[in-house]
């Protein structure tokens, strides 16, 4: 989702609005890299935010910005019978409004813990790390009755490694070098595109 589906790393809107974007940023890169587990990066740099109010979701709601080219694939896709599924290291909290305009039915991303009104620095529920994006794409393909031999993942960091793994079709986006070498196809311009040609739909 972060940098692949949006154009911006939404943990990073939110540490501007603490004014610990360049921690953030800094423990960001090095997880993106493979360098640190992804679960213990994503608390270190969520604590970071304690103490934000819960306007700030909805502020960085609206900074967000679609990737060129993604919302005319995902209508492309659902207009000729397909699924498109998001799964993100991200929070639902920012992204949710956006799946739902989409109307993609299928979806996972951490939840931020808002107490009172307050982000605490914590996170609710299960971590959606490496692993749980491998299993959300097992999931989300058997739910759409489809066999992974025509799936598609499409990722830029470490933690996509397994998503892309499982996929018939892995493409990696504006990828950090370790995801580029993982993949079978890769786009280096900032659109999505190409997608459709790459995966060779008619």
């Amino acid at each position: 989702m972060d940098s692949t589906f949006i154009q911006q790393e939404a943990i990073e809107l939110l540490a501007a609005k603490a004014g610990v974007l360049h921690e953030v940023s800094r423990i960001t890169e090095s997880a993106m890299r493979g360098e640190l587990d992804f679960e213990q990066s994503l608390r270190a740099r969520v604590a970071l935010l304690k103490g934000l109010p819960e306007s700030v979701v909805f502020d960085v709601q609206q900074e967000i910005t679609v990737t060129d080219g993604a919302r005319e694939l995902v209508s492309t896709l659902h207009s000729k019978g397909h699924s498109v599924s998001l799964v993100s290291g991200g929070f639902i909290d920012i992204i949710e409004p956006m799946i739902k305009d989409l109307s993609i039915q299928y979806f996972k991303a951490n939840r931020l813990d808002i107490v009172d009104g307050v982000l605490t620095g914590g996170l609710v529920g299960p971590i959606i790390d490496r692993a749980a994006k491998g299993s959300a794409l097992l999931e989300f393909a058997s739910l759409s009755g489809v066999e992974l031999v025509n799936t598609v993942a499409i990722g830029d960091g470490a933690n996509d490694l397994d998503m892309m793994a499982v996929a018939g079709l892995s493409i990696a986006f504006n990828a950090k070098p370790i995801v580029v070498a993982a993949a079978d196809l890769s786009i280096t311009e900032p659109s999505l595109r190409s997608v459709i040609d790459l995966i060779k739909l008619p």
